[in-house]
Formats: structure tokens, C-alpha cells, sequence
């Protein structure tokens, strides 16, 4: 018996699914790109349960007739390409002709069309490539497309589908790629009746970045454009104040389609070199024009992925228009002057809100310049952190002004791991002390990160961080996504010593705040988490979520590389060290330490032998 053997159609579509139909959210990308091409000015899309019970989209487009519909589950079915040729200059959104006929096998399917020449529409239904004959139908100019129970019949496939929220996320996204690449399009989400977005035909991209992202962000933005060398360009980019913990507000568009491309984030990534935390992405929304013929879109089954004829040229183009734009651009942080001495705009322009600034200000000029206080205390202590001891109580909403006090120690001690206490501080980064054996370099940032870190868990484990309630609430607009991401992670705001209310339509406001990160700007931290959060997925793991949040609080809350400390201060971290568990690494996994010993050092010297 042969072992080879021609699989049937069906076989085929449902393996050219797994390529196209990961998730509810590739139906709606795949069909919204069909109705834009079709030539549809106003599309509505309507879903349930995340997409998992329900996807229509309504569009108003050029529609089919009854010889279209008849092939349209076909595989490789399109009306984008004829010949070869046609793929050197693809100028549609899709052109593949495996969309239909995917869905078609992993869901049930069906589909009204009407062209604007006929005096009645038609509709075909397919049940995972159970295809019925087309049918007349009344119905309006266009095509409705209804896709139902996805993956019914893989029980496989379901299971790894999210809750409907996560995958409701998902379509948002996709939903907002198409939106802002096409600002000329009527678009409608709703979600279980529920109306998500409505965005008009005309509105400019940044008005859909409001409507879509917030006005804050949507204010802040700065416009530049260039058109060199066939290839224009538009970006609207954030100042470096407003650098994102994750990728997820970087929008490259490429003749309208969303791409991702390593040479253009790089470039992006290098416009914004020094102006931003090494950790941090900007927020930037790049939309490019070139002709087809200089790039192939035919690299990856989802189009997300191209592959440019000069990929340098691409990368300096996208550099210069960012980086001429920055340095043009006034970056300074509204904000009082410092009390103390001056920083220059470059130093303070990546650091928030006035107020924020203000604090920063403070603390760089005179917080390490004086002896260690009960403040330092409460900053640098935590004696107890992984002994065993039992810590106080802790309150959980104290007035304003009122901190709760941590475990400190008498600085008389002697350190063991230190030789008649000498060390001193280089470049304020790092602590150097003579060991028995040869000397010991601590990064002080990453050491306190530690510290902070396990005390933070430390509280969790008896309760829920210490909080202070904020004189006035610190409101901010979120996104459907962040609020979503806020809704399913209350319980996770709560223990870290955050309250969040609702003050108004997608807009949130903080009420209390941790007493550790007094120094942190609340509303950028909460943000940073809800993006984290939003990121990671509602079904995430929460004790992982938990860590991960504790890790960007204790990031926040450590002394910095650069802050001058004083003696007290470096012996109070250099004893913490000894009791914390786990200090020989921070919490994202980089060493706080690194021991050099006398026979290394007396090697580079060319002492040995003697």
C-alpha cells in the first residue's frame, strides 16, 4: 500500500488554517482586509463571547454574485491576482485566497452578498467544508459575512483559545491596526451588543488616536513627514516622557498594511537613543508609502512580515525623519525648577509629569546629600527580610503624611563580609569594598532592587503592600484594553496597595498608593502596569503577574545608578545584603555583585611567579 497519499480539499484548507486562523481575531483581520478591498466605505463589525460564539462583518462594498459565491470557499479562490507578475506589485490587502476557505473549515460560515447592478443578493453556507448551493436572497449592496462556533469541531484547536475577554483584546488590536491605517473608512465595533468603537469617515489619524488611545497621548504627539527617494513617510511620535514598558504602541504601516520589521524598530529604537531608559519603547506611529515593486509582502501566510529590496535605505530613511524631529522639538518636562543645583533639559526630559519631575529634582540634589534619616531609614532598611522574623503590622490606608515605619538596625555593627569597613563609592554607581581574599564591586541599583524586592513579597505573604492615601486622586484615560486588563486584575491592584476607581468614561483614578514607591509618579506606574498586564493576557498566571509588577516596583523604588550616597547609606545597604535571600542577583536575573580576588588582580599586574 502507498504510503503517500494526495489529501482531499478540505485536509488542505483546514492545514492552510493553521497557518492563517490562529484565533477569533485572524477571522476579523482577514475579513475586514477582504471588505476594504472589495471597496467597502463602511464596515461594522459585530461579535460575541470574544469572537468564539459570533463574528459578523457588514460591510458596503462592490459584493458578489452567484458565480463568486460559488467559488468562494474554493482554495486559493481570489480576485486580487491573475498571473506571476500580479505578486510584484501586490497593491491589495489580501490577495492569498486562503481566508474564506480557511474559516470555512474550522467554523460555520455564511454569506449574503449583493452586487450594486442586481435587484436581489445571494448566500452560500459552509460547516467545516460542508458547502451548500447558492441560494437568491434579499439583502442590501454588500456583503455580510456571519462566523460561528470556530473550532467547533477541533476540540484541539478550542481548547487553546482564551477567555472571551483576552480574545476580545485581540480583535481590538486588530480592529485598531485597520483603523488607523485607514482614517477614510465609516468602522463599527460592538461586542456582545455593547458598542466598543465608532469611528467616522474622515476623522485624521490623530483624532482615531484619541478616540482610541486617550486625548493625553493624542496631544502630545508630534507630526513630521518626508518624502525622499520614493518613499514618503508620516509619523506622528511621542516625546520620550512617554516611553511604554512594552512594544505594543509602536504602529508601522507599509502602503497600509501593519508590518513588523526588525530594521525599522531598530531604527525607531536608535532615533530615540538617550533620550529614553534603555527598557522603555517609544510610542510612535509610522505609516510609510513605497512603491510594491520595492518590497515582497508575500514572506509570511499573515502579511505582517515583509522583506525590503534595501533594507538600509529603509532604516536610515525612518532614523532621520524621527531623529531630525526630536532634536528640533522642545523635550523639556514642564515642571519647577530644582531647589538645588541646575540639571540640563537632557537629564529631566525623560521623567514624567512637573510634579514627578519636581520630586526627581529633589532627590538627585539634596536626598544623599545629607546623613542617612529616618527617611533613608525607611528607604534603605529591611533588616529582617528573609530571617524569619515576624515584621509589624503594617496599615493599610493612612492619612497622607503618615508612612508606616520598617525594621532598621544600629549602623555600628560590623559587616563580615567587609575588612576594617573599607569601601568606597565610584561614579555614585557602584560600591567597592575589600574582601578577605581580594575586593567586591556592587552595582547599588541592582542590590536594592533585591532588597526591595524581597520585602515587598515578604508583605505580601502577610497581607497587602502599606499604602497612603493620596491628597487628591490622580485621574487618567485608559483604553478599552487597560480597562479590561484593570477589571480582571482588581485583586492584584488591592494587594500591591493601590485603590483604582472609576472617574468617568475610560478614564480611572488613584486613590492610594504604595508608601514604598512615594518616589514613583502614580499614574506612569499604574500605567506601565496595566500595559503589562494588557501584554501578558487576562489568563496569565497571578502569582507570575504578581512578581512581575513587584519587579517594576522595586525597579522604581531602588536608589539609581548615578545618586551619591553617604557612608551611612552604603554601609545600611552593604548590611542588608548579608540578610536578604538571594542578593547575589536582582530580580530580572543581573548580578548585584562581582568578586575579584588577589590572585587575579596580581595576574593582570604581572605579579605571578614572584
Amino acid at each position: 500500500m502507498a504510503k503517500i497519499a494526495v489529501l482531499d480539499d478540505n485536509m488542505i484548507n483546514m492545514i492552510a488554517a493553521g497557518e492563517v486562523i490562529e484565533r477569533p481575531a485572524s477571522v476579523v483581520k482577514e475579513l475586514l482586509e477582504n471588505s476594504i478591498d472589495a471597496g467597502a466605505s463602511k464596515i461594522a463589525v459585530e461579535v460575541e463571547e470574544g469572537g468564539r460564539k459570533l463574528i459578523r462583518i457588514i460591510d458596503n462594498g462592490s459584493g458578489m454574485d452567484s458565480a463568486d459565491l460559488a467559488l468562494v470557499f474554493e482554495p486559493h479562490a481570489t480576485s486580487k491576482i491573475r498571473v506571476s507578475d500580479d505578486l510584484a506589485g501586490i497593491r491589495t490587502m489580501g490577495f492569498r485566497g486562503e481566508a474564506l476557505a480557511s474559516i470555512g473549515s474550522v467554523a460555520k460560515v455564511s454569506i449574503t452578498s449583493r452586487t450594486p447592478e442586481a435587484i436581489e443578493g445571494y448566500t452560500i453556507n459552509n460547516d467545516c467544508g460542508d458547502k451548500s448551493e447558492v441560494r437568491p436572497c434579499s439583502g442590501d449592496v454588500g456583503t455580510t459575512i456571519e462566523v460561528r462556533d470556530i473550532f467547533y469541531k477541533l476540540p484541539a484547536r478550542q481548547k487553546f483559545l482564551k477567555t472571551p475577554k483576552t480574545e476580545m483584546t485581540h480583535i481590538i488590536e486588530h480592529f485598531t491596526r485597520i483603523a488607523l491605517s485607514h482614517p477614510d473608512l465609516d468602522l463599527t465595533l460592538r461586542h456582545n451588543g455593547r458598542e466598543v468603537h465608532r469611528l467616522l469617515s474622515g476623522q485624521g489619524v490623530k483624532d482615531r488616536i484619541q478616540v482610541l488611545f486617550g486625548q493625553s497621548l493624542a496631544e502630545d504627539l508630534l507630526e513630521t513627514s518626508r518624502d525622499e527617494r520614493g518613499m514618503r513617510i508620516r509619523a506622528l511620535l511621542a516625546k520620550p516622557v512617554a516611553a511604554r514598558a512594552s512594544g505594543k504602541y509602536q504602529y508601522l504601516f507599509l502602503n497600509r498594511r501593519f508590518i513588523r520589521d526588525r530594521f525599522v524598530l531598530h531604527a525607531v529604537k536608535e532615533a530615540y537613543r538617550g533620550l529614553t531608559e534603555p527598557n522603555k519603547y517609544p510610542v510612535v506611529f509610522l505609516f510609510m508609502q513605497m512603491p510594491p515593486e520595492d518590497y515582497d509582502v508575500n514572506v509570511h501566510p499573515t502579511k505582517i512580515e515583509v522583506r525590503f529590496d534595501n533594507a538600509n535605505l529603509i532604516h536610515s530613511q525612518v532614523l532621520a525623519v524621527l531623529r531630525d524631529k526630536l532634536l528640533a522639538s522642545n523635550l523639556d518636562v514642564p515642571g519647577t525648577a530644582p531647589s538645588a543645583e541646575p540639571f540640563s533639559a537632557e537629564h529631566l526630559s525623560t521623567f514624567g509629569s512637573g510634579q514627578r519631575k519636581e520630586r526627581i529634582q529633589q532627590a538627585m540634589s539634596g536626598f544623599f546629600s545629607k546623613p542617612a534619616s529616618a527617611q533613608h531609614q525607611r528607604k534603605f532598611s529591611f533588616s529582617n527580610a528573609g530571617r524569619g522574623e515576624s515584621l509589624p503590622q503594617m496599615p493599610q490606608s493612612s492619612a497622607a503624611t503618615a508612612l508606616p515605619d520598617m525594621p532598621t538596625f544600629e549602623n555600628s555593627e560590623n559587616l563580615e563580609t567587609l575588612h576594617s569597613n573599607q569601601y568606597l563609592q565610584v561614579h555614585n554607581s557602584y560600591i567597592l569594598l575589600q574582601s578577605e581574599d581580594g575586593f567586591v564591586v556592587v552595582d547599588q541599583h541592582a542590590l536594592h532592587e533585591r532588597i526591595l524586592y524581597e520585602q515587598m513579597c515578604r508583605w505580601l505573604r502577610e497581607g497587602n503592600l502599606p499604602s497612603q492615601r493620596l491628597l487628591m486622586p490622580h485621574s487618567f484615560e485608559v483604553t478599552n484594553a487597560q480597562l479590561d486588563a484593570y477589571e480582571s486584575q482588581k485583586d492584584l491592584f488591592v494587594k500591591l496597595g493601590i485603590e483604582v476607581e472609576p472617574f468617568g468614561p475610560n478614564t480611572l483614578a488613584i486613590q492610594t498608593f504604595p508608601a514604598l514607591l512615594d518616589k514613583a509618579d502614580p499614574v506612569e506606574f499604574v500605567k506601565e502596569a496595566l500595559d503589562k498586564l494588557v501584554e501578558e493576557g487576562a489568563d496569565t498566571d497571578s502569582e507570575r503577574l504578581v512578581h512581575e509588577v513587584l519587579d517594576m516596583a522595586a525597579c522604581k523604588a531602588a536608589v539609581k545608578a548615578g545618586q551619591s550616597l553617604s557612608k551611612e547609606e552604603m554601609n545600611q545597604l552593604l548590611k542588608d545584603k548579608d540578610i536578604v535571600q538571594r542578593t547575589s542577583r536582582c530580580p530580572h536575573g543581573r548580578p548585584t555583585t562581582i568578586s575579584f580576588s588577589m590572585k587575579e588582580l596580581e595576574k593582570q599586574f604581572k605579579r605571578t611567579g614572584f
